[in-house]
């Protein structure tokens, strides 16, 4: 049995996804919380790209918080094409070849727990448009942001499905979806 690839990104009204941490925490309440707790539950495996892999290496192995909790432990599969050593941050692996066939590996590999694709940008688009990702969810704040989006101008046309919606009383919606098809 396959196991669950899914995505989790903050998101503004006009689909800014990049810096959440300039504009979501005044909207991010006891719901959003439990979402995200919700979210990691199960996962025993991330995806993440090289540009965050690097900037949370240099943070997240000092921090004491539950979600350093999470990520210290999990283990790490870090796509990239530049970096050659990974092993200063526990359980994190280089993946070699194709970050898609890798990804569809991992899920097909029968181990127990989830996967989540945790960033960046690139990462979660390129592997939800291969159909790799199972779950995308984005809790959308109510604030227009600055920077970059998940689907930008460079993306076809895909049709998706909604399969959850519900608002917060912090004001934000979360939706998740699946590709249609």
């Amino acid at each position: 049995m396959a196991r669950t690839v899914s995505a989790h990104l903050f998101h503004a009204v006009n689909g800014v996804v990049e810096s959440p941490d300039r504009w979501q925490f005044d909207h991010f309440g006891p719901e959003e919380m439990a979402a995200m707790g919700q979210a990691i539950g199960d996962v025993t495996d991330v995806l993440i790209g090289r540009k965050l892999w690097q900037e949370w290496a240099g943070y997240w192995p000092g921090a004491d918080d539950p979600f350093a909790q999470f990520i210290n432990p999990v283990r790490k599969h870090v796509i990239s094409s530049t970096l050659q050593d990974v092993a200063s941050w526990q359980g994190s692996t280089l993946v070699e070849g194709d970050p898609v066939a890798h990804a569809r590996a991992l899920a097909g590999d029968g181990q127990p727990g989830g996967i989540a694709v945790v960033g960046g940008i690139e990462t979660v688009r390129s592997l939800f448009l291969a159909g790799v990702v199972d779950a995308l969810t984005l809790t959308t704040h109510p604030v227009v942001g600055e920077g970059r989006r998940l689907f930008d101008g460079s993306v076809p046309i895909t049709r998706l499905e909604l399969v959850e919606a519900r608002t917060t009383p912090a004001g934000n919606v979360l939706q998740t979806y699946r590709l249609r098809g």
